[in-house]
């Protein structure tokens, strides 16, 4: 059995990446390519359960680990099925002081569960998976999420001209939330697609078959690069939502094989929100512009200097296996 090395998007809303390190059931986690957590889980306890018998066991903290700080421990028990464990923990461990430096990971999280629109097309992204097997669990989301921290820090003119005019009092997370879930109608469909390398998706389970059949086949440019549509909406939502993916710039960074031109207008409105750059920045697969980057880190050791390091929240739908990631530790350069 070979040591995988991979990254799963963490979605509903897109909010960064995690980096995995996984032998058997064992696997290293981060979300900055910086502090790594470690985990075991027990699957012995599965050996005479029925193949298509899906039970997840409980994962044990074999340790967390930086370059900086070196490996702490978590808690060791010895009895039998803890020392196999330990061996697993240990080979994901030894091969995590190797791989370090060289995040980050290829995605491997190709199918991809979409929120369609009224005609059936993908409107927003709201989970992905590594296997048909996961992606074939049931799946209670059925609306797409803004997020806590856009709820706090995300702000648009056309929405406060849109506000004025409906006499609204919302944030303009809340306000993109409702409107993006009333974009997929009163009662919407969800579909899980396979994302195969040239960007074409095969349509997989959905919720309405009727309405979104198993097996077709949809193009590239089908699915919003951004994992949230900006066409078939008035010039007022389109600018919204435009300017909602500019303030997830520093997030989007994370994504591979963007265009040049795409990835330096990217980095300049990535500027504005240094402490999200210098969270993220180890994990971007390239950068088009150094000087917009070494910018916004410079800014970021001022920031943190004065005390506004913002800390880590769990957003909406966020499992809590990630909470103890990227703890925020304020080590940006």
């Amino acid at each position: 059995m070979s040591v995988e090395c991979y990254a799963q998007r963490l979605l509903n809303p897109f909010r960064g990446a995690v980096q995995v390190i996984r032998y058997a059931s064992a696997e290293a986690v981060s979300t900055d390519g910086v502090h790594w957590d470690i985990y075991v889980s027990n699957d012995a306890l599965l050996r005479d359960l029925p193949q298509d018998c899906r039970v997840q066991t409980s994962d044990i903290r074999y340790g967390s680990w930086s370059a900086a700080q070196g490996l702490k421990r978590g808690p060791i028990n010895l009895y039998d099925d803890f020392l196999v464990m330990e061996e697993m923990g240990a080979k994901v461990y030894a091969h995590l002081t190797r791989v370090h430096d060289q995040v980050p990971f290829p995605f491997a999280d190709r199918f991809e569960l979409w929120l369609l629109d009224r005609s059936g097309h993908p409107l927003a992204l709201l989970a992905s998976a590594c296997s048909e097997r996961e992606a074939a669990l049931d799946q209670s989301a059925r609306t797409w999420q803004a997020g806590f921290a856009a709820r706090e820090r995300f702000a648009s003119t056309v929405w406060e001209e849109l506000c004025a005019r409906d006499g609204g009092r919302q944030t303009a997370a809340d306000y993109l939330t409702a409107y993006v879930n009333r974009c997929a109608g009163p009662l919407p469909v969800v579909q899980w697609f396979r994302r195969e390398p040239d960007g074409t998706g095969f349509g997989l389970g959905s919720s309405n078959p009727a309405r979104a059949a198993e097996g077709r086949v949809l193009a590239a440019a089908d699915f919003p690069v951004f994992f949230l549509s900006e066409s078939g909406h008035d010039s007022e939502h389109s600018r919204l939502i435009r300017d909602y993916h500019a303030w997830l710039a520093p997030w989007l960074l994370l994504l591979q094989g963007l265009a040049a031109d795409t990835r330096g207008e990217l980095e300049r409105q990535a500027r504005m929100q240094a402490l999200e750059v210098a969270r993220q920045y180890r994990l971007y697969p390239e950068v088009v512009n150094r000087g917009e980057i070494n910018a916004a880190l410079v800014e970021a050791v001022l920031l943190a200097s004065r005390g506004h390091e913002r800390p880590v929240k769990n957003d909406a739908g966020m499992s809590t296996f990630y909470i103890e990631l990227n703890p925020g530790g304020g080590e940006y350069l």
